[in-house]
């Protein structure tokens, strides 16, 4: 104790070593504080699992949350028929996963009935401007109708359940519903590429299909896929394959999963397919071009025969007794 005394009546004697060890000693005495407090406000150690909260009522949901010390916050809500209204449909982070007290779960509930929403006019648009204005308005192409016109995929004529849309119409159709568009096509027929959709999740492979003046035809699931997980399924057969000519206005049907080997699999062979597809197609058009050049040949050929004058007809009769 003695000795204790002696060193710190001579650390007070040494002004510069005296404040060093007191700024030392401030700033760990600061760390120490700073350390308590990150440790009670955070709670340091403590984890609480996340409850399942899906096919449970808003109402439920959050008498759960306050007894897990979480929150909650309805970041979604979609229309799904086979649910009943106010239940969970999906939440993030997913039932069954540790996270600390006090974090934030966000939910998508199920609405208890669907949005209606204002159907835009967009005849006298190109295909490609009606499919967007319709995505934008939360709408999407129920059928793709090609008459003969000169505006090759230009929209000529929209209608919805069956009734005409007109530039003054006041038309409202729920979200996600379809609007049959009937698009111009110089000839009456057109055709065109099949898109590459394997891999792609279902409403980009219809937007794809849409752009491009295609019907989407069947669409299937594998077990296991339902409205809450459709989102997360992704292509992985199709019929026409890609790179394949079809006419404007044909139907490719889907199938899709979440097998991420199967989709792996099938992607490689759908890439195979399409490349022979497209050499296939290829061959196919400069086949119909030599045909064309050759056809034309023959008719410039044949034009050409037919102005050139005939020959001098032979002199008739007989010459036989001229003299006599």
């Amino acid at each position: 104790m003695e000795k204790l005394a002696y060193y710190w009546k001579r650390l007070r004697q040494n002004r510069l070593a005296y404040n060093l060890v007191l700024i030392g000693a401030i700033i760990l005495a600061m760390a120490v504080a700073a350390h308590i407090v990150m440790q009670v406000g955070t709670r340091h150690g403590a984890r609480r699992t996340v409850p399942d909260f899906s096919g449970v009522k808003l109402d439920q949901a959050q008498r759960m949350a306050r007894k897990y010390d979480l929150k909650l916050h309805i970041n979604d809500s979609l229309f799904v028929p086979a649910y009943e209204g106010g239940i969970v449909l999906d939440q993030l982070p997913e039932g069954g996963v540790e996270v600390k007290p006090g974090r934030t779960v966000y939910i998508t509930i199920n609405s208890f009935r669907q949005k209606m929403v204002p159907v835009p006019y967009v005849a006298g648009r190109s295909l490609r401007q009606a499919k967007n204005m319709l995505e934008i308005a939360g709408l999407e192409i129920d059928e793709l109708v090609y008459r003969a016109d000169m505006a090759t995929n230009y929209v000529l004529d929209e209608y919805c359940d069956g009734r005409p849309v007109a530039a003054t119409s006041k038309i409202e159709a729920e979200l996600g519903s379809g609007v049959t568009l009937y698009v111009g096509v110089e000839g009456g027929y057109g055709t065109t590429v099949v898109p590459r959709l394997v891999g792609f999740p279902l409403k980009e492979a219809k937007g794809r299909l849409w752009e491009l003046g295609l019907n989407v035809g069947k669409v299937d699931f594998d077990e296991g896929i339902n409205l809450l997980n459709q989102k997360d399924a992704r292509v992985y057969i199709q019929h026409p394959t890609a790179e394949r000519s079809a006419g404007l206005g044909s139907r490719v049907d889907l199938r899709l999963t979440l097998d991420e080997k199967k989709l792996a699999q099938h992607r490689a062979i759908a890439e195979k397919q399409a490349k022979e597809a497209a050499e296939e197609r290829l061959q196919s058009e400069r086949e119909h071009a030599d045909s064309l050049a050759q056809a034309e040949f023959e008719r410039a050929a044949a034009g050409t025969a037919e102005e050139q004058p005939a020959d001098e007809p032979a002199a008739a009769g007989n010459d036989e007794g001229f003299f006599d």
